[in-house]
């Protein structure tokens, strides 16, 4: 089997080009079930889970999948960021580097802590986060992406792009619009809190895929979505959307209900899959990355009449359906990244679902 998915000449893109957070970050188990209190302090449960940052979760699921080296053969991930000079902002280099990423872009600042976040659950699973505001993932500014720009003049057309969060909007703002010019592709994700700046920005004009969960999307369209009947708003959020760009392509994350892509004025569907879930926290990072890796090779973001591999192979048959098993997979793993993933790992878990009885 091969280690990585399969390049033609015929394929698209050869390298990613990507700004967002890098970071770490720990959990904690609440007891009781009841709303954290603003005086309260409660007892929690140290979990054995490894965080990581945005851009660090798309860019290592997208290392992994397509194979990258030093030289950019067969694709070259370049994430640009910025960590702490502390042990944790060591680490996710090294991390970075041994999934096989050019770190190159990756700076060390003095006098900022690498972005670090505590998560908190209840015990149905529900919770938040707090996350470093001034840390050095913030101090990412347009001058560090234009220091960049060569990267993109090289090869703009067999570029991707990913603006993350975790960074300042303007800075993954320039990026977009540094990669519009070289006719890069451009990928994106927002926060709930950012959709609206965003939207101001002019930003979601600047993109060829956006990635969102049902609430960001919600926030979009000051809608709430209905799993018993969804399709007012897919509808109404494929309108904003083309309405800033015709031709742009989206992915709708819903949890148990599943997940979404619009592509040419229609929507697809695909099912969660059943799979013991052990942690929800990055699947939708994950999904990014599954179909930002099938979309490098060249495949079809959906494709209408497709199964979500094909039959008894474990390779599916579009980005999209990629995005879906490399999402289940992830929430078999307690970490944000499941340490495990790469094209055998995933293909190996697709086949054993479609095999089960």
């Amino acid at each position: 089997m091969p280690s990585t998915l399969a390049f033609t000449a015929q394929s698209p893109y050869r390298r990613l080009i990507g700004v967002g957070g890098i970071g770490t970050g720990l959990f904690f188990a609440l007891e009781g079930p009841h709303t954290l209190g603003r005086n309260e302090s409660r007892p929690a449960r140290l979990l054995n889970v490894r965080d990581y940052g945005k851009l660090h979760i798309i860019a290592h699921y997208i290392a992994v999948l397509l194979g990258p080296t030093r030289d950019g053969s067969p694709f070259h991930v370049v994430p640009i960021g910025k960590v702490g000079d502390d042990d944790a902002g060591r680490r996710m280099i090294q991390e970075m580097q041994v999934a096989g990423m050019d770190t190159r872009h990756v700076q060390t600042v003095p006098d900022l802590p690498t972005m670090f976040s505590v998560c908190f659950q209840y015990p149905d699973g529900s919770g938040g986060n707090i996350t470093t505001s001034e840390s050095a993932a913030s101090a990412l500014t347009p001058q560090d992406v234009y220091r960049c720009a060569s990267l993109l003049a090289e090869d703009g057309a067999h570029t991707m792009v990913l603006a993350a969060p975790e960074v300042p909007l303007e800075t993954r703002d320039h990026l977009l619009m540094l990669a519009g010019k070289q006719r890069a592709f451009r990928a994106a994700s927002f926060t709930s809190a950012e959709i609206e700046e965003a939207h101001r920005r002019g930003m979601f004009s600047r993109l060829d895929l956006v990635a969102m969960n049902e609430d960001e999307a919600g926030t979009l369209i000051s809608a709430s979505f209905e799993p018993a009947n969804p399709t007012p708003f897919l509808s109404e959020c494929g309108r904003t959307l083309e309405a800033s760009q015709p031709r742009i392509q989206i992915i709708v994350s819903a949890g148990k209900q599943g997940a979404y892509a619009y592509s040419a004025g229609m929507w697809f569907h695909r099912t969660a899959l059943d799979v013991p879930v052990v942690s929800t926290a990055g699947a939708g990072d994950a999904l990014l990355a599954g179909v930002l890796s099938g979309l490098a090779v060249g495949m079809p973001l959906v494709k209408a009449d497709s199964t979500l591999v094909a039959a008894g192979s474990g390779n599916p048959e579009s980005a999209f359906d990629l995005g879906v098993l490399l999402a289940a997979y992830s929430v078999t793993s307690p970490h944000t990244i499941h340490p495990d993933a790469n094209l055998e790992s995933v293909t190996g878990f697709a086949r054993d679902l479609t095999n089960s009885p």
